[in-house]
């Protein structure tokens, strides 16, 4: 069987981008993937300004603690101040522009307001408390690489350089295709030996909460003629095809069969558990992941194997996931296969679900992440463990 890293790389390798550029607006771009270097305009900040609320002066004019500077000027934020007059002090609010010829700003704390001017009780160090021009950002410095994936933050900077728009990548278009005849539809009533169709709702979610424009179509039935004409569909209108179940080697797995047909299909056996069927592929020039079909699974290497993948594909530079180290307050055997288990942070360590089938899905709302167990390696309680949070893979 397969290794999970070699798994991974081999879809790597597979991967190029294969969306256009466009440009959107910041309230739209959290989420999005930079199509080019964000190099900044300007200076940030413009201009030296105070960093609180004070007094500007000349360091060199300090008069001593029992010696008064006159006040020459008021300067809020947003006004644009004039030439310090010699031997005074301007009085400065947080933000607002130093004026020519003053080199430092003291806290208003530690001054005392007379009739005549000011008086500065402690004299700070010379450029206490001015935030210098361009201390943040310089002009023409690059500060997010193309293929970066926008964060809040990132909004956050592109504001304040002034830039309304930025160039970001089209959302790749992933059609979710869910398969079996034991589905029934959340809000219908299950008939005898039907189950709730999950998986189409787990894949739609995952999929947006990466950004992703998600084309569902729905549910094939476990027929190779109905299974084919979904997939011709899902190759016409995205980018990626993604399917639950039907990749195993039962009579009415179809999914494998018409993949092969109508492209190319690399049927994978991946040594991870949950989630040992894996497809990887083409229909008709689209590429296409073929998912295990029981819910865990579903998540566990959509997650884990099949995200990287997507995220090349949507033109991001950076698709690893990086593990945190935890404490195991739970002990376990090894194991034939590399296994990501369920777990969720405490204050006494890393507590393990009780039941790790991967038919579970409960499990996947107790938890907040995952341990990886390496293959043939046991986990005793107090060991040191690779964490996985789910909000990294997000």
């Amino acid at each position: 069987m397969m290794r999970v890293d070699e798994a991974i790389e081999r879809l790597l390798q597979a991967s190029h981008l294969r969306v256009e550029t466009e440009r959107t607006g910041l309230e739209n771009a959290v989420g999005r993937v930079l199509a080019d270097d964000l190099v900044s305009p300007l200076d940030v900040p413009p201009a030296d300004n105070s960093a609180m609320d004070g007094y500007a002066f000349r360091h060199a004019d300090w008069p001593g603690p029992d010696g008064e500077l006159p006040l020459s000027q008021r300067i809020t934020a947003g006004s644009v101040p004039g030439a310090l007059s010699a031997a005074s002090a301007a009085r400065i609010f947080t933000g607002a522009e130093t004026p020519p010829g003053a080199d430092t700003v003291v806290m208003q704390e530690h001054c005392e307001e007379t009739a005549q001017g000011v008086r500065i009780l402690q004299r700070p160090a010379p450029g206490a408390n001015i935030r210098r021009r361009g201390q943040d950002v310089r002009q023409g410095q690059v500060v997010l690489r193309r293929g970066h994936r926008l964060r809040p933050q990132d909004v956050g900077l592109a504001a304040s350089l002034g830039l309304a728009e930025l160039p970001v990548y089209r959302r790749l278009k992933v059609a979710t295709i869910a398969t079996g005849d034991e589905l029934a539809e959340p809000g219908e009533k299950a008939r005898p030996g039907q189950i709730y169709n999950s998986n189409r709702y787990l894949m739609h979610a995952q999929l947006s909460a990466w950004g992703f424009e998600v084309v569902d179509l729905g549910v094939a039935r476990d027929t190779f003629d109905a299974v084919e004409a979904v997939m011709r569909q899902a190759a016409a209108s995205a980018d990626f095809i993604v399917t639950s179940g039907g990749v195993s080697v039962g009579e009415e797995d179809h999914v494998k069969g018409v993949v092969a047909r109508l492209g190319a299909l690399d049927l994978w056996k991946i040594a991870v558990k949950p989630g040992k069927p894996f497809a990887f592929g083409h229909v008709q020039g689209t590429p296409f992941i073929g998912l295990p079909g029981n819910p865990v699974s579903v998540f566990v290497t959509l997650l884990v194997i099949a995200r990287g993948c997507l995220f090349a594909s949507q033109g991001a530079a950076d698709t690893r996931v990086r593990a945190v180290a935890g404490r195991a307050a739970f002990s376990r055997r090894e194991t034939s296969r590399e296994e990501y288990i369920r777990v969720r942070s405490t204050a006494s360590g890393l507590e393990l679900y009780s039941n790790q089938s991967s038919g579970a899905l409960f499990s996947t709302c107790w938890s907040d992440g995952l341990v990886r167990q390496p293959s043939g390696m046991a986990i005793e309680e107090g060991d040191t463990v690779e964490y996985l949070p789910f909000q990294a893979f997000l």
